[in-house]
């Protein structure tokens, strides 16, 4: 009997941990979900909004539990410094809150019931003003985790509407809940990921972060052909232990991580991380006073990761590449080196910092730049296994779903999700969803996501997003436009324009043709804007 080639049973091993991967992601009767998910956001408005839509959509549970579980709580991050607290005390400031808003709301004491083993928790790190978005997230008047996709979902009435980012991402994550009981799991909200390394595991380190580990050995070959030198990577020796660099070249790399001994593997970090309940603590005790006068401003790489698993003299050389001054990098390297040595000596059951592979094959999806959100969600149209799995993923079944569109042409790569029209023509590889209108002509390559008119003309590659006319004329844009809606509290409502080949950051101050106000402006317009009441009277 000939025995497979490696590359053969690792390709195996591979499909078997995606296929194990899909189906728990894609279980509505049984559900993978942290029995504890908190969202951190930018206003109490949006908080409340997410915590209802939430609790009784994807994060609701299938059975009769009478326990707290699964529980959803969203929390404002409502700091000092416009600037925010940084993705490290931002999530050791958003867990207290909402361990706060557990006990008021649920009785419930989730920092013990963490420290006991007998919950797991997830936070999504959603704040942001979603520059590189723009002009989508403006439609959700800035609840950048509200922006939708253009595929549709059913809700606890029945009633089909585009999923949004947010809920996709919480699908997604929930399949490591079952490994990270009495631990906080800590994610980004706006990518998607199909692993193809093992999504359960036991956790052997009290921080362990996410990473695409390369199979080759960290040669300098391997990391100039992968091209390391340009992001934060995460390396892994033999014995499991792990250490962060972040963009330098391979000789930096080496001499900064001598301290792990032999490397045994490396890649880029996907920055998604857990810790344990008594790490969190460690965290949350060690920054106190920031906590308690929310000030300062600290994320997770360069002050904890970073300082934790670095030498002294790499540490501030690495951060003097980021302008840090020499001594305030010292002095905060000793401040971590001290907690670290009391830590480990009083919970020296799990190492320090580990890694969590998902795969240097992963399918990846990522949401939060325009560029990407259009070249993601044309996927849907597309062939190939990519995009079999994103299909899967939102439990797509065919190019024409719950619509009624039977006088419409419409082209056999284009997608019509949840779509209502008499008459017209949808071009080759278009993607529509929740779109009402007597007549459409969608051009090829064009995104259109809830809109409703008389009659609506897309171009060529163009993306209309929460549109309402109730003219003759309808809605038109021309190729490559993208143009959206911003609704106020009271109902009205202006178009936002932009263009395909506009980045939204770079774009951020100006007043593009065609509008009257710049994106920044059109965020500040909307700040505080209370996002459930406007969803309500945008559905009016």
């Amino acid at each position: 009997m000939s025995s497979s080639s490696p590359d053969k049973r690792q390709k195996m091993d591979q499909a078997a941990i995606i296929e194990a991967a899909m189906s728990a992601m894609t279980d509505t009767t049984n559900p993978a979900l942290f029995d504890v998910t908190i969202i951190c956001t930018t206003d109490d408005f949006q908080a409340s909004y997410w915590m209802d839509r939430l609790s009784s959509g994807v994060c609701k549970s299938s059975s009769d539990s009478t326990n707290n579980y699964p529980m959803v709580i969203a929390v404002s991050e409502d700091w000092s410094s416009s600037s925010g607290a940084g993705n490290g005390l931002g999530t050791l400031y958003a867990f207290q809150k909402a361990c706060n808003v557990a006990k008021e709301k649920y009785g419930a004491d989730l920092a013990q019931e963490l420290m006991e083993g007998k919950i797991s928790a997830a936070l999504y790190h959603t704040a942001g003003k979603g520059t590189r978005l723009a002009p989508l997230p403006a439609s959700e008047n800035n609840n950048k985790p509200g922006v939708k996709l253009p595929v549709c979902h059913q809700l606890a009435d029945g009633s089909y509407e585009p999923i949004t980012v947010l809920e996709a991402v919480v699908r997604q994550t929930g399949i490591y809940a079952s490994s990270r009981s009495g631990r906080l799991s800590v994610f980004w909200g706006d990518q998607i990921f199909v692993p193809t390394a093992p999504f359960k595991y036991t956790p052997t380190h009290h921080v362990d972060i996410m990473c695409t580990l390369e199979e080759e050995p960290p040669t300098e070959k391997v990391w100039k052909e992968k091209g390391l030198e340009k992001y934060g990577v995460i390396a892994v020796s033999g014995g499991g232990n792990a250490a962060q660099v972040e963009k330098v070249d391979h000789p930096t790399a080496m001499r900064m991580l001598k301290n792990l001994g032999d490397i045994a593997r490396v890649g880029p970090s996907l920055g998604s991380f857990s810790v344990s309940a008594k790490m969190l603590q460690a965290l949350c005790d060690e920054f106190s006073s920031e906590l308690a006068a929310k000030d300062g401003k600290l994320d997770t790489d360069p002050h904890f990761w970073m300082p934790l698993t670095l030498p002294q003299d790499e540490y501030i050389s690495l951060m003097s590449q980021k302008g840090v001054d020499e001594q305030e990098s010292r002095s905060h390297h000793v401040r971590m080196a001290k907690m670290k040595e009391s830590f480990l000596t009083a919970n020296p059951e799990l190492g320090m910092f580990g890694s969590v592979d998902v795969g240097s094959n992963a399918c990846w999806w990522d949401y939060g730049l325009l560029k990407l959100y259009i070249a993601n969600n044309l996927k849907l149209s597309e062939e190939g296994d990519d995009a079999d799995l994103l299909r899967r993923f939102f439990g797509v079944t065919g190019r024409t779903m719950n619509s009624e569109i039977s006088g419409v042409t419409v082209d056999g790569s284009a997608s019509a999700f949840s779509c209502k029209a008499k008459s017209g023509s949808v071009g080759a590889d278009a993607v529509i969803a929740a779109v009402e209108a007597e007549e459409i002509q969608i051009g090829e390559g064009a995104i259109v996501v809830n809109c409703a008119a008389k009659k609506i003309i897309a171009g060529k590659g163009a993306v209309l997003y929460n549109l309402v006319s109730e003219s003759d004329d309808g809605i038109v844009a021309e190729d490559g436009d993208v143009i959206v809606s911003v609704t106020d509290t009271e109902g009205s409502s202006m178009l936002l324009r932009s263009k395909t080949s506009i980045c939204g950051g770079k774009a951020w101050k100006q007043v593009l043709d065609g509008n009257k106000m710049s994106f920044e402006e059109v965020h500040k317009q909307n700040r505080d804007a209370d996002v459930s009441n406007i969803e309500k009277k945008r559905k009016e």
